[in-house]
């Protein structure tokens, strides 16, 4: 990915450079059962989320595939060889942080090691807000160049980072929260400990923000298009902290049929 970047303004002669996203759970789901889905847009599923369940659940629990989808289904060679997957999937990270990050952005070979950790650090977490001088300080760099390596784990898609409304994406600019790019990469690099909470909110971020601007609120847990706020949990989560707020929603997880604002969270696997 990074090696693309670099060459892009050469190919762009050429050739045209797109960025492909993993699969949906809706494409995984097609892929492994040899069956059509739909895609819904977000307002369909804000407006119709009881037809779409109804409609879907016609063809496939999807509970039932959900687990294995944000285990090992978020990359399309997974179905290749699926016993084979994580390893393959964390040969790809070490090639990514060990060779192209050092040859191809300038990281000190030195600080790999810290920045695995800090990756492991960030799917066990149940939220990851980063305090830059203390990350720093524990890595042993100085603020603008650690900065410049969670921009690198960004932009090697290794990372998603969260900024508050209205805040600008420049390369210096301190995430509010940072996620990893998929959930598939929480359960290679955590050994199976990823952290429930963080596994679902990463994985909504990820739907979401493929076709819509998602960024940090000052409560709940994103805002989607600087108009919808959603909250994220299992069965028992309530409106006690977007209660306050207008066109706010609740993606719950383990769930097949929502109501009133209640969103079951497999359903934004359907966006793309």
């Amino acid at each position: 990915m990074l090696e693309i970047l670099n060459a892009r303004a050469d190919l762009s002669r050429r050739a045209v450079v797109y960025e492909i996203q993993g699969l949906s759970f809706r494409e995984y789901l097609s892929v492994r059962l040899d069956e059509n889905f739909p895609l819904y847009t977000l307002q369909d599923i804000l407006e119709n989320q009881r037809d779409i369940s109804i409609e879907v659940m016609k063809k496939v629990k999807p509970l039932r595939y959900f687990p294995a989808y944000l285990e090992h289904g978020y990359y399309p060679f997974s179905f290749e060889m699926e016993e084979l997957y994580y390893s393959q999937l964390e040969e790809v990270i070490n090639l990514i942080l060990e060779i192209e990050l050092p040859l191809l952005r300038g990281i000190d070979v030195a600080y790999i090691s810290r920045l695995k950790q800090l990756l492991l650090i960030i799917t066990e977490s149940a939220t990851f807000t980063p305090n830059v001088q203390k990350l720093s300080e524990r890595i042993g760099i100085n603020r603008t160049t650690l900065l410049s390596y969670l921009h690198y784990l960004r932009e090697a898609h290794l990372t998603k980072h969260l900024y508050r409304d209205g805040a600008g994406m420049s390369r210096l600019q301190k995430p509010d929260k940072i996620f990893l790019e998929n959930t598939n990469l929480s359960y290679v690099l955590s050994a199976r400990r990823a952290n429930i909470g963080n596994l679902r909110e990463t994985f909504l971020f990820n739907q979401l923000n493929y076709h819509h601007t998602v960024e940090y609120p000052e409560k709940g847990d994103f805002t989607v298009d600087k108009k919808y706020s959603f909250e994220i949990g299992g069965k028992g989560k309530d409106n006690r902290q977007i209660y306050s707020l207008s066109n706010a929603y609740i993606a719950v997880d383990d769930i097949e049929y929502g109501f009133e604002n209640k969103i079951p969270l497999w359903m934004f696997g359907f966006l793309y």
